[in-house]
């Protein structure tokens, strides 16, 4: 195992590394609360990534808000790139958000057709899972 297992859905992340020279991976509430990570990255430095990440996107939907003239917007994505490499951000419909990390020579469009890949199927397993009770456990 790739990523290490600190919440239900970190299976999400391992896919995303068999992208060639993606070094690392976050899957973070969209408050920016680690739910797992990648070996690659210790647990401080995982924990930093999700708080810088949360700040990243909630600054992104205000943005494009104010370029729109409007009160809020959602992100589908956001990409970084800088001379290390790329940064992919992609929020999912449940609460989390994955983001990635590519070095110089990753091919940007594979690495985000992975990561959408994965969020959807995040999403679709969350969709397959039954209805709950009010006791938190599976409905009588």
């Amino acid at each position: 195992m790739t990523s290490r297992e600190t919440g239900e859905h970190a299976w999400v992340l391992d896919p995303i590394l068999e992208v060639p020279h993606v070094v690392a991976a976050v899957l973070l509430t969209r408050d920016g609360l680690v739910s797992g990570y990648t070996d690659a990255l210790s647990q401080a430095s995982a924990e930093r990534v999700a708080a810088i990440t949360g700040t990243v996107q909630g600054a992104a939907r205000t943005a494009a808000a104010a370029f729109a003239d409007r009160d809020q917007a959602e992100v589908r994505q956001v990409v970084i790139e800088t001379d290390l490499g790329y940064v992919l951000i992609v929020p999912t419909d449940h609460g989390t958000c994955v983001a990635a990390y590519g070095d110089g020579e990753v091919r940007l469009d594979l690495l985000a057709h992975r990561v959408h890949s994965q969020v959807a199927k995040l999403g679709e397993k969350a969709m397959s899972a039954g209805p709950r009770g009010a006791d938190g456990g599976a409905p009588a």
